[in-house]
């Protein structure tokens, strides 16, 4: 399995937005992710890090 957990990067730390990612991508002003149950989210973000190794996208937040 290669699937990632996407969190959102807040002063107060990160917080867990969508488990199990497989597909980011860009669309608009933000990114459309798409987990392996075909469920999807779109969020007001840009890729802040990858840690390949835990498996984990870090997004922070466009709004702000």
């Amino acid at each position: 399995m290669c699937e990632a957990n996407a969190y959102l990067l807040s002063d107060g730390g990160e917080t867990l937005i969508m488990e199990s990612v497989d597909d980011v991508i860009p669309e608009g002003d933000g990114l459309k992710l798409v987990n392996i149950f075909g469920e999807q989210k779109f969020v007001r973000a840009a890729i802040h890090s990858l840690s390949l190794v835990d498996h984990k996208v870090f997004l922070k937040d466009l709004e702000r």
